[in-house]
């Protein structure tokens, strides 16, 4: 059985990785990798492959990275005889003419319970919401987004400081094994395994996430903050602006009530403080101090503009001013 594997960010690279090493025991051959164009990247705007297109190239498979699934690319996959399309994260909308390319028609990683959180930020969008549990689900491929038959459906579980990165890694190895299970059921059925249809009731959909959502309130809570700090790590990562007007990114926060530092800053004080106010350094607790509309913000990695990332200590020693200062 052959299958053409679509995808492009590095989980998705993650998924092909474990796709590649197990297609023999599974009984499957990755016939060819689709794959995003390369983009300018550096100061030099050298062009570069795309995680999964760089990890293909790397194992002898063919890439092909078309601007759009077009005649010409359908020309160019046709031959390959692939029964299946299996994708996560690929960034293209399959037409009908290119999914009659594949026999037993095309598969898709999507981590998420759906028909909750249908689009491209599923797990952005559960941790913003505290869900506890991210959904990881396998459908069939559709001309409507992300409305295919569920094949098979698992779970993990959302800790307090998971962010995006992690659970979409977590999810593409876990997905990936979904991924083959199916397509060994499929070969030995000779056709692709049947699914359920989805529920009409509970559909939600997510939005493309741009840098200015994630620019911090402080008139926010800290747990509301510290929600946005983990969904949006890497990408676009939480920012706020400093007292000199250049940027600071938050990378790593833990949230606290004002009663866990009252030894720290006396109440009638805190009270008179604004948002934003950088309250006080706990070396030894573990976090830069701030004040947000319910709670206090304790920031553990951040990154100044043109910097590099750094924890909480290394920043402090070298940035004794800090304290006092207002975020914004």
């Amino acid at each position: 059985m052959k299958i053409i594997y679509a995808g492009s960010p590095e989980a998705a690279k993650i998924t092909l990785e474990f796709l590649v090493e197990n297609q023999q025991q599974y009984g499957f051959e990755i016939a060819g990798v689709l794959s995003n164009p390369p983009t300018a990247k550096g100061r030099h705007k050298t062009p570069t492959p795309t995680p999964v297109a760089e990890y293909a190239l790397s194992k002898g498979l063919p890439v092909f990275t078309p601007e759009h699934l077009d005649s010409a690319s359908r020309e160019q996959i046709a031959p390959l005889g692939a029964d299946l399309l299996v994708c996560f994260a690929y960034g293209h909308i399959f037409g009908p003419k290119f999914l009659a390319l594949f026999p037993m028609g095309g598969i898709n990683l999507h981590p998420s319970f759906l028909p909750k959180y249908r689009g491209c930020t599923p797990v952005q969008q559960a941790i913003l919401e505290g869900d506890e549990l991210l959904g990881i689900s396998i459908q069939t491929l559709s001309l409507k987004m992300d409305a295919g038959d569920i094949l098979k459906q698992d779970f993990v579980s959302i800790s307090e400081t998971a962010t995006t990165e992690a659970l979409l890694n977590y999810s593409a190895k876990a997905g990936a094994k979904m991924i083959c299970s199916i397509i060994a059921e499929s070969a030995k059925a000779g056709s692709l395994i049947k699914g359920k249809p989805q529920s009409k009731e509970g559909i939600t959909y997510t939005y493309t996430i741009t840098k200015d959502m994630a620019k911090i309130n402080w008139n926010e809570s800290a747990e509301a903050i510290c929600r946005k700090i983990r969904a949006y790590y890497p990408d676009p990562c939480c920012w706020c602006i400093e007292q000199n007007e250049s940027v600071l990114k938050i990378l790593g926060a833990n949230p606290l009530m004002q009663s866990d530092i009252e030894d720290l800053v006396a109440d009638n004080v805190y009270k008179a403080f604004p948002c934003g106010k950088v309250l006080t350094y706990n070396k030894n607790a573990g976090g830069i101090y701030v004040k947000t509309g319910d709670g206090v913000l304790s920031i553990t990695r951040l990154q100044r503009q043109g910097k590099n990332v750094m924890g909480y200590k290394d920043f402090m020693n070298g940035a004794k001013d800090f304290v006092g200062t207002v975020l914004k």
